[in-house]
């Protein structure tokens, strides 16, 4: 399928693209091409191809849960920059203003 340089200047438009003549000529021949290796791949029959989203057959690699100690309240606040009166919670500016 040949697209014509009204409609290459279309698509460049609807693209927000600006072309100058030397580029529209090039966009035509190369999307002209593209068009007509797309139209050869709807020749092929795919009737007996069933649909799939993925030809690599996809599987979690997920680790199990275990549980494990974490760390005590006492060390993660040991480097915070600022901490409430009681030194139970991280303190952080507030983001949003009023």
């Amino acid at each position: 399928m040949a697209l014509t340089r009204e409609q290459v200047q279309h698509i460049a438009e609807l693209a927000k693209l600006k072309l100058d003549d030397a580029e529209v000529d090039r966009m035509t021949q190369q999307l002209s091409a593209i068009l007509d290796h797309a139209a050869r791949l709807n020749e092929l029959d795919t009737d007996a191809i069933p649909p799939t989203a993925s030809v690599v057959p996809l599987y979690n690699i997920l680790r199990d849960d275990t549980i494990v100690p974490s760390m005590t309240r006492d060390d993660a606040l040991a480097n915070a920059p600022d901490k409430d009166e009681d030194g139970q919670f991280f303190r952080v500016k507030a983001i949003l203003k009023e």
